[in-house]
Protein backbone atom coordinates (compact mmCIF):
# COMPACT_ATOMS: atom_id res chain seq x y z
CA UNK A 1 0.00 0.00 0.00
CA UNK A 2 0.94 3.38 -0.59
CA UNK A 3 1.59 5.91 1.84
CA UNK A 4 0.30 9.79 2.13
CA UNK A 5 3.26 11.92 1.74
CA UNK A 6 3.42 15.08 4.05
CA UNK A 7 6.54 16.77 3.57
CA UNK A 8 6.46 19.16 6.57
CA UNK A 9 8.57 22.34 7.44
CA UNK A 10 10.25 22.71 10.87
CA UNK A 11 13.09 24.61 13.20
CA UNK A 12 15.68 22.87 14.91
CA UNK A 13 13.95 23.48 18.01
CA UNK A 14 12.83 21.01 20.97
CA UNK A 15 8.49 21.61 20.51
CA UNK A 16 9.39 19.98 16.60
CA UNK A 17 9.49 16.62 18.74
CA UNK A 18 6.13 15.86 17.60
CA UNK A 19 6.82 15.46 13.97
CA UNK A 20 9.61 13.87 14.46
CA UNK A 21 9.14 11.12 16.72
CA UNK A 22 5.91 10.58 14.43
CA UNK A 23 8.09 10.20 11.80
CA UNK A 24 10.95 7.75 13.58
CA UNK A 25 8.60 6.19 15.89
CA UNK A 26 6.40 4.90 13.45
CA UNK A 27 3.23 6.54 14.24
CA UNK A 28 2.15 8.07 10.85
CA UNK A 29 3.28 4.73 9.16
CA UNK A 30 0.56 3.18 11.24
CA UNK A 31 -1.68 5.76 10.01
CA UNK A 32 -0.92 4.90 6.28
CA UNK A 33 0.98 8.56 6.03
CA UNK A 34 5.12 9.06 5.04
CA UNK A 35 6.64 12.15 6.65
CA UNK A 36 9.53 13.93 5.24
CA UNK A 37 11.10 16.58 7.04
CA UNK A 38 12.36 19.80 6.16
CA UNK A 39 14.61 22.06 8.21
CA UNK A 40 15.28 25.52 7.78
CA UNK A 41 16.73 28.31 10.06
CA UNK A 42 14.24 30.79 10.04
CA UNK A 43 10.06 31.25 10.65
CA UNK A 44 10.15 33.09 7.66
CA UNK A 45 11.52 30.40 5.60
CA UNK A 46 9.37 27.79 6.69
CA UNK A 47 6.10 29.89 6.13
CA UNK A 48 7.05 30.76 2.71
CA UNK A 49 7.78 26.87 1.85
CA UNK A 50 4.43 26.27 3.24
CA UNK A 51 2.39 29.32 0.96
CA UNK A 52 4.04 27.66 -2.30
CA UNK A 53 4.23 24.16 -1.77
CA UNK A 54 7.27 23.52 -1.10
CA UNK A 55 5.72 21.67 1.81
CA UNK A 56 2.68 20.17 2.74
CA UNK A 57 2.52 21.27 6.53
CA UNK A 58 4.52 23.04 9.16
CA UNK A 59 5.69 23.44 12.37
CA UNK A 60 5.09 27.37 13.40
CA UNK A 61 4.83 29.91 15.32
CA UNK A 62 0.96 30.08 16.12
CA UNK A 63 0.68 34.10 15.46
CA UNK A 64 2.57 33.97 12.12
CA UNK A 65 -0.40 31.52 10.95
CA UNK A 66 -2.95 34.09 12.26
CA UNK A 67 -0.93 36.79 10.46
CA UNK A 68 -0.64 34.97 7.06
CA UNK A 69 -4.52 34.52 7.02
CA UNK A 70 -4.95 38.48 7.99
CA UNK A 71 -2.18 39.50 4.90
CA UNK A 72 -0.11 41.04 7.41
CA UNK A 73 3.16 41.60 5.45
CA UNK A 74 2.37 40.00 2.30
CA UNK A 75 -1.18 39.00 0.51
CA UNK A 76 -3.23 37.15 2.52
CA UNK A 77 -3.50 33.00 2.37
CA UNK A 78 -6.06 31.29 4.30
CA UNK A 79 -4.48 29.08 6.71
CA UNK A 80 -5.97 26.08 9.08
CA UNK A 81 -4.06 24.86 12.45
CA UNK A 82 -6.15 21.46 13.21
CA UNK A 83 -3.18 20.70 16.10
CA UNK A 84 -1.08 22.51 18.32
CA UNK A 85 2.30 21.29 18.86
CA UNK A 86 2.73 22.46 22.38
CA UNK A 87 2.37 24.82 24.90
CA UNK A 88 4.88 27.45 26.86
CA UNK A 89 8.92 25.88 26.16
CA UNK A 90 9.93 29.05 25.80
CA UNK A 91 12.61 31.45 28.05
CA UNK A 92 13.67 34.69 28.06
CA UNK A 93 17.65 35.00 28.70
CA UNK A 94 19.72 37.80 29.29
CA UNK A 95 23.41 38.40 28.99
CA UNK A 96 25.88 37.76 31.84
CA UNK A 97 26.59 41.65 32.02
CA UNK A 98 22.38 42.04 32.31
CA UNK A 99 21.63 39.14 34.70
CA UNK A 100 23.91 40.87 36.99
CA UNK A 101 22.85 44.08 36.52
CA UNK A 102 19.66 42.71 37.63
CA UNK A 103 20.33 40.97 40.17
CA UNK A 104 19.46 37.50 39.07
CA UNK A 105 19.55 34.90 42.15
CA UNK A 106 20.30 30.85 41.71
CA UNK A 107 16.85 30.43 41.53
CA UNK A 108 13.59 31.20 38.76
CA UNK A 109 12.86 34.77 40.33
CA UNK A 110 9.40 36.98 40.31
CA UNK A 111 8.53 37.65 37.18
CA UNK A 112 7.31 41.29 38.93
CA UNK A 113 10.77 41.88 41.15
CA UNK A 114 12.82 41.33 37.97
CA UNK A 115 10.39 43.54 35.84
CA UNK A 116 11.36 46.00 38.44
CA UNK A 117 14.63 45.62 38.60
CA UNK A 118 15.11 45.81 34.75
CA UNK A 119 12.89 48.98 34.59
CA UNK A 120 15.71 50.58 36.69
CA UNK A 121 18.18 49.22 34.48
CA UNK A 122 16.33 50.06 30.78
CA UNK A 123 15.81 53.23 31.96
CA UNK A 124 19.62 53.75 33.04
CA UNK A 125 20.70 52.41 29.33
CA UNK A 126 17.93 54.51 27.80
CA UNK A 127 19.30 57.78 29.19
CA UNK A 128 22.80 57.01 28.04
CA UNK A 129 21.46 56.64 24.88
CA UNK A 130 22.07 52.48 24.70
CA UNK A 131 19.18 51.18 25.09
CA UNK A 132 18.51 47.43 25.83
CA UNK A 133 17.93 45.02 23.40
CA UNK A 134 16.30 42.31 22.63
CA UNK A 135 15.97 39.47 20.23
CA UNK A 136 12.86 37.11 19.26
CA UNK A 137 12.67 34.73 16.54
CA UNK A 138 9.51 36.61 14.42
CA UNK A 139 7.99 39.67 14.77
CA UNK A 140 4.41 37.30 14.58
CA UNK A 141 6.04 35.34 17.33
CA UNK A 142 4.66 34.35 20.64
CA UNK A 143 7.70 34.73 22.05
CA UNK A 144 7.63 38.73 20.73
CA UNK A 145 4.16 39.07 22.22
CA UNK A 146 5.11 37.20 25.66
CA UNK A 147 8.03 39.56 25.61
CA UNK A 148 5.85 42.91 25.03
CA UNK A 149 3.08 41.50 27.28
CA UNK A 150 5.38 41.03 29.90
CA UNK A 151 7.80 44.56 29.41
CA UNK A 152 4.35 46.36 29.45
CA UNK A 153 3.08 44.44 32.53
CA UNK A 154 5.92 46.29 34.41
CA UNK A 155 6.22 49.19 33.04
CA UNK A 156 8.86 49.06 30.45
CA UNK A 157 7.57 50.61 27.11
CA UNK A 158 8.35 47.71 24.79
CA UNK A 159 8.69 50.63 21.83
CA UNK A 160 10.68 53.02 23.57
CA UNK A 161 12.13 51.97 26.11
CA UNK A 162 14.05 49.06 24.94
CA UNK A 163 14.79 47.80 21.29
CA UNK A 164 12.96 44.66 20.02
CA UNK A 165 14.73 42.28 16.90
CA UNK A 166 14.78 39.23 14.84
CA UNK A 167 17.20 36.67 15.26
CA UNK A 168 17.08 33.28 14.50
CA UNK A 169 16.61 30.88 17.27
CA UNK A 170 19.94 28.68 16.18
CA UNK A 171 21.63 31.86 16.26
CA UNK A 172 20.88 33.22 19.66
CA UNK A 173 23.30 32.02 21.71
CA UNK A 174 25.59 33.54 19.31
CA UNK A 175 23.65 37.18 19.20
CA UNK A 176 24.14 37.29 23.02
CA UNK A 177 27.88 36.07 23.03
CA UNK A 178 28.76 38.87 19.77
CA UNK A 179 26.93 41.38 22.60
CA UNK A 180 24.38 42.31 19.81
CA UNK A 181 21.54 41.63 22.13
CA UNK A 182 21.16 41.91 26.05
CA UNK A 183 18.62 39.66 25.67
CA UNK A 184 16.66 36.63 23.96
CA UNK A 185 13.10 35.51 24.34
CA UNK A 186 13.58 31.77 22.21
CA UNK A 187 12.94 28.05 22.23
CA UNK A 188 14.52 25.11 23.53
CA UNK A 189 17.14 24.03 23.45
CA UNK A 190 18.86 27.80 22.63
CA UNK A 191 18.41 28.96 25.85
CA UNK A 192 20.27 26.16 27.22
CA UNK A 193 22.81 26.37 25.26
CA UNK A 194 23.66 30.10 25.69
CA UNK A 195 23.91 29.58 29.10
CA UNK A 196 26.22 26.47 29.00
CA UNK A 197 28.22 28.68 26.56
CA UNK A 198 28.55 31.41 29.43
CA UNK A 199 27.14 33.67 27.51
CA UNK A 200 23.21 33.78 29.15
CA UNK A 201 21.77 33.31 32.24
CA UNK A 202 17.69 32.44 32.37
CA UNK A 203 15.92 35.03 33.75
CA UNK A 204 11.94 33.53 33.30
CA UNK A 205 10.16 31.03 31.79
CA UNK A 206 8.03 31.93 29.21
CA UNK A 207 5.55 29.56 31.32
CA UNK A 208 5.68 32.57 34.18
CA UNK A 209 3.85 34.85 32.13
CA UNK A 210 1.25 33.07 30.65
CA UNK A 211 1.10 29.32 31.76
CA UNK A 212 -0.58 26.82 29.09
CA UNK A 213 0.09 29.71 26.41
CA UNK A 214 0.29 28.19 23.04
CA UNK A 215 3.32 27.86 21.44
CA UNK A 216 4.16 25.99 18.16
CA UNK A 217 1.17 24.80 16.18
CA UNK A 218 0.52 22.44 12.94
CA UNK A 219 -0.12 24.91 10.35
CA UNK A 220 -1.18 23.69 6.70
CA UNK A 221 -3.10 26.22 4.10
CA UNK A 222 -6.65 26.22 3.83
CA UNK A 223 -7.14 25.03 0.69
CA UNK A 224 -4.75 21.98 1.72
CA UNK A 225 -6.64 21.42 4.68
CA UNK A 226 -9.65 20.91 2.84
CA UNK A 227 -8.37 18.69 -0.32
CA UNK A 228 -6.58 16.95 1.92
CA UNK A 229 -9.04 16.39 4.65
CA UNK A 230 -8.44 12.86 5.21
CA UNK A 231 -4.95 12.95 4.96
CA UNK A 232 -4.78 15.66 7.60
CA UNK A 233 -6.83 13.77 10.17
CA UNK A 234 -4.71 10.62 9.82
CA UNK A 235 -1.48 13.36 10.88
CA UNK A 236 -3.29 15.10 13.67
CA UNK A 237 -3.77 11.12 15.27
CA UNK A 238 -0.27 10.05 14.14
CA UNK A 239 0.96 13.58 16.20
CA UNK A 240 -1.31 12.62 19.39
CA UNK A 241 -0.01 9.24 19.52
CA UNK A 242 3.77 10.79 19.53
CA UNK A 243 2.50 12.99 21.88
CA UNK A 244 1.39 10.48 24.57
CA UNK A 245 4.73 8.89 23.78
CA UNK A 246 7.03 12.09 24.34
CA UNK A 247 5.57 12.49 28.03
CA UNK A 248 6.33 9.14 28.77
CA UNK A 249 8.97 9.06 31.13
CA UNK A 250 10.02 6.09 29.75
CA UNK A 251 10.91 7.35 26.22
CA UNK A 252 12.88 10.56 27.06
CA UNK A 253 15.97 9.88 26.79
CA UNK A 254 15.30 8.05 23.72
CA UNK A 255 13.41 10.84 22.25
CA UNK A 256 16.83 13.38 23.31
CA UNK A 257 18.65 11.41 21.14
CA UNK A 258 17.01 11.39 18.28
CA UNK A 259 16.32 15.17 18.31
CA UNK A 260 19.93 15.78 18.76
CA UNK A 261 20.73 13.91 15.38
CA UNK A 262 22.32 16.73 12.89
CA UNK A 263 19.33 16.48 10.43
CA UNK A 264 17.20 17.37 13.32
CA UNK A 265 18.26 19.72 16.11
CA UNK A 266 21.89 18.86 16.38
CA UNK A 267 22.49 20.16 19.65
CA UNK A 268 23.83 18.40 22.53
CA UNK A 269 21.53 15.39 24.00
CA UNK A 270 21.91 16.78 27.78
CA UNK A 271 20.48 20.21 26.89
CA UNK A 272 17.19 18.59 25.20
CA UNK A 273 16.78 15.71 27.98
CA UNK A 274 16.86 19.01 30.65
CA UNK A 275 13.87 20.87 28.36
CA UNK A 276 11.96 17.49 27.91
CA UNK A 277 12.13 16.86 31.71
CA UNK A 278 11.55 20.32 32.69
CA UNK A 279 14.66 20.46 34.73
CA UNK A 280 16.45 24.44 33.58
CA UNK A 281 20.09 25.27 34.42
CA UNK A 282 19.86 28.90 35.38
CA UNK A 283 23.34 29.42 35.35
CA UNK A 284 26.74 28.32 33.82
CA UNK A 285 27.91 25.50 35.79
CA UNK A 286 24.67 25.33 37.98
CA UNK A 287 22.77 22.35 39.10
CA UNK A 288 19.41 22.53 36.98
CA UNK A 289 16.52 23.27 39.01
CA UNK A 290 13.24 21.40 38.39
CA UNK A 291 10.14 23.14 36.86
CA UNK A 292 6.70 21.71 36.27
CA UNK A 293 5.29 22.28 33.02
CA UNK A 294 8.08 23.98 31.55
CA UNK A 295 7.16 22.03 28.44
CA UNK A 296 3.34 21.17 27.85
CA UNK A 297 2.34 18.48 25.36
CA UNK A 298 -0.54 15.55 25.61
CA UNK A 299 -2.28 16.15 29.05
CA UNK A 300 -5.44 18.50 29.93
CA UNK A 301 -6.09 18.52 25.65
CA UNK A 302 -3.05 20.27 25.17
CA UNK A 303 -2.78 19.83 21.81
CA UNK A 304 -6.54 21.49 21.19
CA UNK A 305 -6.41 24.39 19.16
CA UNK A 306 -9.03 26.66 21.25
CA UNK A 307 -10.10 29.42 19.20
CA UNK A 308 -9.50 31.57 22.44
CA UNK A 309 -5.49 31.47 22.25
CA UNK A 310 -5.70 32.47 18.56
CA UNK A 311 -8.13 35.59 19.94
CA UNK A 312 -5.68 36.27 22.74
CA UNK A 313 -2.91 36.27 19.86
CA UNK A 314 -4.34 38.16 17.70
CA UNK A 315 -5.46 41.17 20.42
CA UNK A 316 -1.48 41.41 20.94
CA UNK A 317 -1.25 42.14 17.54
CA UNK A 318 -3.89 44.88 17.59
CA UNK A 319 -2.16 45.72 20.95
CA UNK A 320 1.15 46.90 18.88
CA UNK A 321 0.02 48.03 15.91
CA UNK A 322 -2.68 46.68 14.25
CA UNK A 323 -6.03 48.19 13.50
CA UNK A 324 -8.85 46.38 15.08
CA UNK A 325 -11.54 44.80 13.18
CA UNK A 326 -14.59 42.51 13.99
CA UNK A 327 -13.50 40.67 10.72
CA UNK A 328 -10.06 40.84 11.17
CA UNK A 329 -10.94 39.02 14.49
CA UNK A 330 -13.28 36.29 13.42
CA UNK A 331 -10.57 35.51 10.66
CA UNK A 332 -8.07 35.21 13.30
CA UNK A 333 -9.90 32.81 15.57
CA UNK A 334 -10.82 31.13 12.56
CA UNK A 335 -7.63 29.99 11.86
CA UNK A 336 -7.33 27.50 14.58
CA UNK A 337 -9.95 24.63 14.09
CA UNK A 338 -11.13 22.13 16.86
CA UNK A 339 -13.60 20.52 14.34
CA UNK A 340 -10.73 18.97 12.32
CA UNK A 341 -9.27 18.22 15.39
CA UNK A 342 -12.65 16.38 17.22
CA UNK A 343 -12.82 14.55 13.69
CA UNK A 344 -9.35 13.22 13.92
CA UNK A 345 -9.81 11.77 17.73
CA UNK A 346 -13.45 10.85 17.80
CA UNK A 347 -13.74 7.87 18.89
CA UNK A 348 -10.41 7.33 20.17
CA UNK A 349 -10.76 7.83 23.84
CA UNK A 350 -9.40 11.10 23.73
CA UNK A 351 -10.48 13.59 25.77
CA UNK A 352 -12.49 16.65 23.70
CA UNK A 353 -13.73 19.83 24.76
CA UNK A 354 -17.26 20.37 24.19
CA UNK A 355 -16.27 24.29 23.74
CA UNK A 356 -14.37 25.63 21.17
CA UNK A 357 -13.26 28.76 23.34
CA UNK A 358 -12.75 29.59 27.25
CA UNK A 359 -11.81 32.15 29.49
CA UNK A 360 -8.10 32.66 28.69
CA UNK A 361 -6.35 33.40 32.42
CA UNK A 362 -8.87 32.51 34.68
CA UNK A 363 -7.84 29.17 35.87
CA UNK A 364 -6.04 29.29 39.40
CA UNK A 365 -6.59 25.50 40.68
CA UNK A 366 -7.09 22.58 38.28
CA UNK A 367 -11.03 22.06 37.40
CA UNK A 368 -12.90 19.84 35.25
CA UNK A 369 -14.23 21.16 32.09
CA UNK A 370 -17.33 19.74 29.80
CA UNK A 371 -16.03 17.15 26.68
CA UNK A 372 -18.14 15.51 24.40
CA UNK A 373 -15.08 12.71 25.00
CA UNK A 374 -13.26 11.00 27.78
CA UNK A 375 -12.72 13.15 30.94
CA UNK A 376 -10.94 16.72 30.66
CA UNK A 377 -9.10 18.46 33.76
CA UNK A 378 -7.73 21.84 32.89
CA UNK A 379 -4.62 23.55 35.61
CA UNK A 380 -4.06 26.54 35.86
CA UNK A 381 -3.85 28.98 32.78
CA UNK A 382 -2.86 32.51 34.58
CA UNK A 383 -0.91 35.15 33.27
CA UNK A 384 1.29 37.20 35.31
CA UNK A 385 -0.62 40.29 36.31
CA UNK A 386 -3.60 37.95 37.26
CA UNK A 387 -6.17 39.33 34.26
CA UNK A 388 -8.56 37.26 32.28
CA UNK A 389 -9.13 36.86 28.19
CA UNK A 390 -12.74 37.06 26.90
CA UNK A 391 -12.09 36.55 23.66
CA UNK A 392 -15.39 38.00 22.99
CA UNK A 393 -14.73 41.29 24.25
CA UNK A 394 -11.50 42.12 22.58
CA UNK A 395 -11.52 45.78 22.73
CA UNK A 396 -12.45 45.75 26.40
CA UNK A 397 -9.53 43.78 26.98
CA UNK A 398 -7.50 45.78 25.19
CA UNK A 399 -8.69 48.86 26.97
CA UNK A 400 -7.66 47.84 30.37
CA UNK A 401 -4.18 47.02 29.57
CA UNK A 402 -1.31 49.59 30.35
Amino acid sequence: MSLDMFRIGFLPLVDAALPILARERGFAEAEGIEVQLVRDVTWAAVRDRLLYGHTDAAHLVAPLAISTALGRDRPAVPMAVPFVLGLNGNAITFSIALGEAVGLGEALGDPIAIGAALARVAEQRRAAGRPLRFGVVHRHSSHNYMLRYWLAGVGIRPDSDVEIIVTSPPFAADALAAGEVDGICVGEPWNSIAVDRGVGRIALATAQIWRRGVEKVLALRGDRAEERRDGVLRLIRALHAAAAHFVDPATVEDSATILARPEYLDAPVDAILRAITDRIRLVPGGEPIHYPDFMFQYREAANFPWRSQAGWLYAQMVRWGLPFSPEDAATAQGVFRPDLYRAALAGSGAPLPGASSKLEGALVEPIGAGSTQGRLVLGSDRFFDGRAFDPDDIPGYLAELP
